[in-house]
């Protein structure tokens, strides 16, 4: 039985602990349930775990601190649950690596499909590398740490990067010579299948263009491949 993926519910509340974990298991999931960030880290340190649903509201440290904690040591998924209405909650949760949100109250059948999803996709989407196999990139006289997230140039001048922007780049990096497809890109990003015209993509391969002082009219660093995706130009040397 332990070939089931392994679930890590993260909310502070009992009853929602308790019908998620049985509805998630009766979907042949394992579960393991905890009400905070103490708990969640001392699952996660003895446990291998393969999606994350995390509630934004916790006591003590809140969803978005957690899901920026781990996103500085893991690409495990990451569902983030909320009972805020404003869109700049979720926004900045997947601005700092979540997967995907689902506001509450949800229906738990839609939870299950979006957990379905992004298994798939992690399975075999590219993303980005994690601090423990890869400590940076070094390329065209940059150099991006996956430790600190933070992006220099050769003098140790740093450029402000979003977390988004971040993993864009990272991943660009980690995948050197392999064109990305747009989807491929957003599906990383945003945790949902892609718009086929959705160009948010192309917003932040301009912006990370203007940070690395990439020729818009004629990138050297990111390279546009018409028709394909993006591709980085520039040899890449990781440690």
């Amino acid at each position: 039985m332990n070939d089931r993926p392994h679930l890590l519910i993260v909310d502070d509340d009992r009853e929602i602990r308790s019908l998620l974990a049985q509805y998630l298991e009766k979907h042949e999931f394992r579960t393991t349930a905890v009400p905070d960030g103490k708990e969640m880290r001392r699952v996660m340190e003895r446990s291998h775990i393969d999606l994350l649903v995390l509630d934004l509201m916790l006591p003590a440290e809140d969803g978005l601190s957690l899901c920026r904690e781990l996103r500085a040591r893991s690409q495990v998924p990451i569902i983030m649950l909320t009972a805020r209405g404003e869109d700049v909650d979720r926004i900045i949760g997947l601005e700092l690596g979540a997967d995907d949100y689902l506001a509450k109250p949800f229906n738990p059948r839609e939870l299950l499909g979006r957990i379905k999803a992004i298994l798939r996709r992690s399975a075999h989407a590219p993303r980005d590398p994690s601090p423990e196999k890869v400590r940076g990139f070094n390329f065209g006289g940059w150099r991006l740490d996956t430790i600190t997230r933070t992006l220099t140039d050769s003098s140790g001048k740093e450029g402000a990067l979003s977390g988004a922007e971040y993993r864009l780049l990272a991943v660009l990096l980690g995948s050197a010579n392999r064109v990305l497809s747009r989807a491929q890109l957003t599906e990383l990003l945003r945790g949902r299948d892609a718009d086929p015209f959705d160009r948010s993509i192309d917003v932040r391969v301009s912006r990370l263009r203007q940070i690395l002082g990439d020729d818009a009219r004629a990138p050297q660093i990111i390279k546009t491949v018409y028709g394909e995706g993006y591709v980085i130009g520039v040899n890449v040397l990781s440690d």
